[in-house]
């Protein structure tokens, strides 16, 4: 992996959030904060904490287990990098995994059709990914965490658009955004390594947020006075700029 310039936490977000920004949690204030979703300025501080906020909605649990002391990277992965790539284990995951998340495993599995019937809906949505990949290379970043530059990585946002180029060839995975953030303490996240301890230790942040004074967005309207530009007449653009995310979401709502 190769890291080409650090990124600070607000770009970050801004990206995390775009990524998010289909999601129903945002259904009834979406046009109400598309501008600053969609063309966000990294330099103005209030606009960064209300993006902050708007994510913390959904991903302040996710969030606050990564160390305080993470550093993010815009960085460039080979093939040569690909076994050290895992995905986090969660939902159809765990079946098609067969309790080995390396990527290069789940690819292999997905290829061989080698995963439970159950699944076979998961594995057609992460195939339609990738063609919408091949026609939209805006597709927002992909976040992974690791230790350090050559420790394995675990990717916390965008699992399927990493399996989906992967299926198609290990140099696609070179043409997508990624960011990754590294601490040396990043074996204590239980996104990067799920054990007895990190997820205790995640079961006691969430009950200290059941109300996440953080994600509250009216609240940080009044204190900072920040404003929030309205979006442009007539527009459209309701999925924060994730063609397959669209795609999900109308089929949802049909």
């Amino acid at each position: 992996m190769n890291l080409l310039h650090p990124v600070n936490e607000a770009e970050v977000v801004a990206g995390f959030l775009r990524n998010e920004f289909y999601q129903a949690d945002y259904d009834h204030d979406r046009t109400r904060f598309e501008s600053l979703v969609n063309q966000p300025d990294l330099n103005d501080a209030r606009q960064n904490a209300l993006r902050r906020a708007l994510l913390f909605r959904r991903r302040g649990h996710m969030w606050r287990e990564l160390p305080a002391d993470t550093r993010w990277w815009r960085v460039n992965i080979g093939p040569e990098d690909v076994h050290r790539l895992k995905i986090f284990p969660r939902a159809q995951w765990l079946s098609i995994g067969g309790g080995d998340f390396g990527a290069e495993n789940i690819v292999r599995r997905i290829r061989a059709n080698d995963y439970p019937e159950r699944a076979e809906s998961y594995v057609r949505k992460i195939q339609s990914i990738g063609s919408a990949l091949a026609q939209n290379a805006n597709s927002g970043p992909i976040l992974m965490i690791g230790i350090n530059d050559s420790e394995p990585m675990v990717v916390l946002e965008g699992n399927h658009r990493v399996t989906a180029a992967l299926l198609e060839s290990p140099q696609r995975l070179a043409s997508l955004e990624l960011y990754c953030g590294l601490s040396p303490r990043m074996a204590e996240c239980c996104w990067y390594r799920t054990n007895l301890p990190s997820l205790w230790r995640y079961l006691i942040n969430r009950l200290r947020n059941l109300h996440d004074r953080e994600a509250d967005v009216e609240r940080l309207l009044r204190e900072t006075g920040a404003t929030v530009a309205p979006s442009a007449p007539g527009s459209t653009n309701d999925v924060g700029g994730s063609p397959w995310k669209a795609d999900s979401l109308s089929r949802a709502q049909r």
